[in-house]
């Protein structure tokens, strides 16, 4: 028996934020001068020019921001709050995290397991950071517009830091898997599914609706 958890609709979504999001940190590393460092032009020649990949910098952040912002309005207009952090979140997370170490029994959860939730709010705060200041900086590039020298110093570590601190929850992200109970989410991300014992047992709090396979 299966639980069916995400819609392809979420699939898609997450999925697009992925890619897009990895597009992005490739090409803005390129917008320095690593290509030629590094041999990738001997590969791909187009690497070593800026133009070329600022193109696909700002083809990428297009369908980020895009996606990102429809993510955010439309769970917004079906009220679907599932993965917005709650209070006692964190203490939750600690006590999940202690379980999982120990092998010991896990407190109940909804849909979402606590540190899924602060998790999404990390992301939130790290890709604003990074739509925000690139925003800026394309208007900038684009209007012609002047911002004084220490506003396009600031802008600069912005971006980059809302880039670092995403790299860093994706493999926050990625290292949760190492615990096996949290393999078990993985599916839902290509089928939309989960095991029904599986959510029976760790997501009690949650009541889907169970579909045979």
């Amino acid at each position: 028996m299966r639980v069916y958890r995400q819609c392809l609709r979420n699939r898609l979504v997450h999925w697009g934020i992925a890619l897009s999001c990895f597009g992005l940190i490739v090409t803005g590393i390129l917008q320095m001068p690593v290509a030629k460092r590094y041999g990738l032009t001997q590969i791909f020649p187009t690497t070593a020019d800026f133009f070329a990949t600022l193109s696909w910098h700002y083809a990428f952040a297009i369908v980020f921001t895009f996606l990102c912002v429809f993510h955010l309005i439309v769970h917004a207009l079906e009220g679907d709050f599932d993965i917005v952090p709650r209070k006692g979140d964190f203490k939750e997370s600690v006590k999940i995290i202690k379980a999982l170490l120990s092998a010991g029994k896990e407190p109940p959860s909804g849909k979402y397991l606590p540190e899924q939730r602060l998790a999404w709010a990390g992301f939130v705060l790290a890709f604003a950071i990074v739509i925000i200041t690139g925003l800026l900086k394309t208007l900038k590039n684009l209007s012609g517009m002047d911002f004084p020298d220490p506003a396009l110093f600031w802008l600069a570590q912005l971006h980059n830091l809302g880039m670092a601190l995403t790299i860093v929850l994706f493999c926050g992200h990625m290292a949760a898997f190492l615990f096996k109970p949290n393999r078990f989410l993985l599916p839902a991300m290509f089928s939309g599914y989960v095991d029904a014992e599986y959510a029976k047992h760790r997501h009690s709090l949650w009541r889907p609706q169970e579909k045979k396979n």
